[in-house]
């Protein structure tokens, strides 16, 4: 079992686009994955039915008890983080502030601060229409610990790969360079990197690619929009070439993506020409996988 991550240096590049095609068209072989757990959207594509859901705690929160505090005050002392107020002559913590560190509630002489898990999101198994296993999940609003949660999804879909006798794991990565995309990448087989043709989108192209750097797994990129920037799309080649990134395809810039999209359909399975390209980028990273 191999896993196939793909992810993109900045939002709105195409990402989830490019992993809904692929997921259509590898069919039954693979579980499905998305790690974008602050802003998931495939299952909007992929219509999945919930065959199972789980609670998700990630960090702590303190609370203080007001019939044992004693009012001293310590713990408003040492909080680096400013989350206990004191009003009316009461201490109480401000959630939306509070880290989670414990440190309060080691301090308070007559043990009135508790800490408590939080619950931060949910994660689901389910199975997409077109009949492969999908494992997501949503990360309630302000919650921290994307990255723990990103790594749940993908314990979670490794083992029912494995279970099922899959050959891959397909993982929709979050955008960008932080904790929830090192979640994603590490330890995986191959990294499909999706770009477009855009001055930003090379700069956070080159960041992404400095990231995998320090992991040594393979890559290769694909160009979405293709056409919409000629010059920037020699730029990007450029780039790639030097970094000793093949280029797995192009996705065109086209008018059907957004009407595919807008009827809840992959775009390898809305347009013919869209489904061969695909075709060609699967065949792609199955043969660098091999190699």
């Amino acid at each position: 079992m191999k896993e196939i991550v793909v992810i993109s240096g900045k939002g709105g590049t195409g990402k989830t686009t490019v992993t809904s095609s692929l997921a259509f068209l590898i069919e039954n072989n693979a579980i499905i994955a998305d790690c974008d757990v602050d802003a998931p959207d495939m299952h909007i594509i992929l219509e999945p039915e919930i065959i199972e859901q789980n609670e998700f705690y990630g960090g702590f929160h303190a609370e203080i008890n007001e019939k044992m505090c004693i009012s001293c005050g310590k713990c408003k002392d040492i909080c680096r983080f400013d989350a206990i107020d004191y009003k009316q002559e009461v201490y109480k913590i401000n959630n939306a502030e509070c880290e989670g560190c414990g440190y309060c509630s080691q301090i308070c002489p007559v043990e009135a601060v508790k800490m408590h898990e939080s619950h931060t999101g949910q994660l689901f198994y389910s199975q997409t229409r077109f009949g492969n296993n999908f494992v997501h999940a949503r990360l309630n609003i302000a919650a921290e610990n994307s990255g723990k949660l990103v790594a749940n999804v993908r314990n979670r879909a490794k083992e029912e790969a494995e279970k099922q006798n899959k050959s891959y794991v397909l993982i929709d990565g979050p955008p960008g360079i932080g904790c929830p995309v090192i979640a994603s990448i590490t330890g995986v087989n191959y990294i499909v990197l999706v770009t477009e043709p855009s001055m930003s989108a090379l700069h956070d192209l080159a960041r992404v690619v400095q990231l995998i750097g320090k992991f040594s797994i393979p890559a290769g990129c694909i160009i979405n929009k293709a056409g919409m920037n000629v010059q920037m799309e020699d730029k990007i080649n450029t780039f790639i070439k030097e970094k000793n990134i093949p280029l797995l395809g192009k996705v065109p810039f086209d008018k059907e993506i957004d009407i595919a999209q807008s009827k809840r359909k992959t775009i390898a399975e809305w347009n013919a020409t869209f489904k061969n390209e695909f075709r060609i980028i699967l065949n792609n990273i199955r043969n660098l996988l091999d190699k």
